[in-house]
């Protein structure tokens, strides 16, 4: 079986996106699993390489010829797109390196819609440089949703022992409980058990956060939320015949999960399941966007501008990343 061609984005320039991208592809692990592809610029990637101490050597591929890239050992195949000056510093925000990183995913998810990769890996951006560039939006999961015509999709956030699919994302608190209706966290949910079902979790376990303190305790806390915005959602999956749990207390339910008494939880906003997803593995942490046409993931890290060019940013998170996307690849995908 042909390995699929997977579409990797350097992310933003000045970060630490192309360190983590060369020494993924400097794993034997990464090379075995995929014919990895880096939409990005070849000069930053060779300087990244330098600076981690890579041996391996970057090629040049055209965007219209990827189909005829020669992935062979010791070798990073690049769609260059040539955006970033070589004087670029390192660590600092630049309104050149958020015009790149959105053009690395433009064309990214063209490739994808024309079903010519498997699947896109998203390496990070810097979300002010990305507004510096004139681009307004809160990060890659709003920018694919535009990017593809999908109206709406959530965040999924993937550790080895936790799985957290989100409500509401790149929102104030006070708008997130504003936005949160029981048609959006129904959808969410059916989102989340489609996405199982594809990895093979024919009936999973999902358990649904409740929005205030202890789940509102029977209308101890809050105004009503957990009845008038949760309950309905929860009640319309259960008559699908679906195993759902809920609404339950966040203090409580992340800890049951990653027990492994839930496959998936239902976040409500994005301090209550990015929080307890990064206490648990930010270094093995995986972002995947749920509900696009296409296969995204990415690293659930940042561009870690006070370290970027150091050479000492951890790349497992990035090597989970690509795991996640080659095994949700259709197998008959990308060339």
């Amino acid at each position: 079986m042909t390995k699929p061609l997977i579409a990797i984005t350097m992310g933003d320039a000045a970060g630490v996106g192309p360190e983590i991208i060369m020494k993924s592809l400097g794993h034997a692990e990464v090379q075995a699993m995929c014919r990895p592809l880096v939409i990005g610029d070849a000069a930053r990637l060779e300087a990244a390489g330098a600076i981690v101490g890579s041996s391996l050597q970057v090629r040049g591929v055209d965007a219209e010829e990827i189909e005829n890239a020669i992935f062979d050992p010791g070798t990073v195949n690049c769609v260059d797109l040539g955006l970033i000056p070589a004087d670029l510093p390192w660590g600092k925000l630049s309104a050149v390196a958020g015009e790149a990183a959105y053009q690395y995913v433009k064309v990214a998810a063209r490739l994808a819609m024309k079903r010519r990769v498997a699947a896109i890996c998203t390496a990070p951006l810097n979300k002010e440089a990305l507004q510096a560039a004139g681009h307004k939006f809160p990060g890659h999961t709003e920018l694919l949703a535009h990017l593809t015509g999908t109206p709406e999709v959530s965040m999924m956030l993937t550790t080895p022992k936790l799985r957290v699919l989100h409500v509401t994302t790149h929102i104030g608190l006070v708008d997130a409980i504003e936005k949160i209706e029981p048609g959006l966290v129904e959808r969410t949910i059916v989102r989340g058990q489609e996405a199982l079902a594809r990895i093979g979790i024919a009936r999973p376990r999902i358990a649904v956060c409740g929005i205030n303190p202890h789940a509102g305790e029977n209308g101890l806390f809050g105004r009503g939320e957990e009845e008038a915005k949760i309950v309905p959602a929860i009640e319309a999956c259960r008559r699908r015949g679906w195993n759902v749990d809920g609404p339950l207390p966040a203090d409580t339910v992340f800890f049951r999960a990653q027990r492994g008494d839930f496959d998936l939880v239902i976040a409500m906003y994005h301090d209550q399941g990015h929080g307890p997803v990064k206490v648990l593995g930010l270094e093995s942490g995986v972002n995947i966007t749920v509900g696009l046409p296409v296969i995204r993931t990415s690293v659930d890290h940042g561009t870690a501008f006070d370290i970027a060019g150091k050479g000492v940013a951890d790349e497992r998170s990035m090597i989970e990343a690509i795991r996640e996307a080659v095994e949700l690849a259709p197998r008959e995908g990308g060339g």
